[in-house]
């Protein structure tokens, strides 16, 4: 019995299983709220609904984990978008725009990574800041203005469906690329440097770690995938507008936080994030469906933010109480005659 018990507090103390556990949850509180929740129609749209969420938490995942962060990535989102627009509106190609919106993305991304790495400004401060003058710069691409009118073989891609199925054409976007971050953080020399840079980055530099190169890195691949989720924003709802993803951001950071990466870096892993964000998502639609208001939505994400910074680091504190508890009945019965 004092085995079992002991079994039961350590699962739950572990966090990630904890994400599932109210991943599913939240499932079954959707489908009490409303009989539209589990229909193919709504799962599909709900799960259209977090793309850009979910796309741009995959490599902030590794930022934090590595001990950074970025406000940024919304603004980066906005301009992007408002960039495509004003590009389109000047007669180039979509074929052409992309890719350019994208280096745009990336450059962003670099800019954070150099202000930090090579002036040693803290990312909170810095990405503030760029959060500030990016989507400055978007109003300034585009103004007031929005534009709608692009082609319906792109804005398909964004808003569209794998044939008769309930599956979007961004999700396969999403699982190609949490694929190729989640290889990269856990079956490569890179992502252990990640794990150890967070953990201490004294220690990881005279470990012949290349902390700032690593860092940089991570903010270029944050931007550019930023500018990826504004280019989805962008052709799933069919308008470029400067204001795009206003406020994504914290979605996005209560989604990683919630997800069990630790905001002071070196612990975290991708498929509870991944889970995260499904669960922010789910929650939201099933309020929407039980006809509540946005602003109530937004207490919610706000309450979930809190949350996600407070319970992880509570069980990470069960977990290490419940390590020395295990430690010092070890002893006792080691002092046992």
């Amino acid at each position: 019995m004092p085995h079992r018990r002991r079994f039961s507090l350590a699962a739950l103390a572990r966090w990630e299983l904890l994400i599932f556990v109210m991943l599913v949850a939240t499932v079954t509180l959707g489908a009490s709220l409303s009989g539209e929740f589990l229909t193919g129609a709504n799962l599909g749209f709900l799960t259209q609904d977090v793309m850009e969420i979910a796309l741009i938490a995959l490599p902030l995942t590794l930022l934090i984990i590595s001990g950074e962060i970025d406000l940024s990535v919304a603004s980066v989102l906005g301009l992007v978008s408002a960039l495509m627009g004003a590009l389109w509106n000047a007669g180039w190609p979509m074929e052409a725009i992309i890719p350019v919106v994208l280096v745009v993305g990336a450059l962003a991304g670099l800019v954070n990574g150099l202000l930090v790495t090579r002036l040693g400004l803290p990312s909170l401060a810095v990405t503030i800041g760029t959060l500030a003058l990016y989507r400055g710069l978007a109003w300034g691409i585009l103004g007031d203005k929005a534009v709608a009118n692009f082609p319906s073989s792109y804005t398909n891609l964004g808003m569209g469906y794998v044939g008769g199925t309930s599956i979007p054409y961004t999700l396969i976007l999403f699982v190609a690329l949490a694929i190729v971050f989640g290889v990269l953080l856990r079956a490569t020399p890179l992502g252990r440097s990640i794990y150890a840079i967070g953990s201490s980055e004294e220690t990881a530099f005279f470990s012949g770690i290349r902390v700032k190169r690593i860092k940089l890195l991570l903010f270029t691949l944050t931007g550019l995938v930023a500018g990826l989720a504004g280019i989805v924003w962008t052709l799933r709802f069919a308008s470029a507008r400067p204001d795009n993803g206003m406020g994504l951001e914290l979605s996005v950071i209560a989604a990683v936080l919630l997800g069990g990466v630790s905001i002071f870096g070196g612990r975290g892993a991708l498929l509870p994030v991944i889970a995260a964000v499904f669960l922010i998502g789910g929650l939201r639609n099933a309020l929407t469906l039980d006809d509540v208001s946005d602003d109530m939505l937004t207490l919610v994400t706000g309450v979930l933010l809190i949350f996600s910074v407070v319970a992880p680091n509570l069980a990470q504190r069960l977990r290490e109480l419940l390590a020395r508890r295990r430690a010092a009945s070890a002893l006792e019965l080691g002092s046992e005659p």
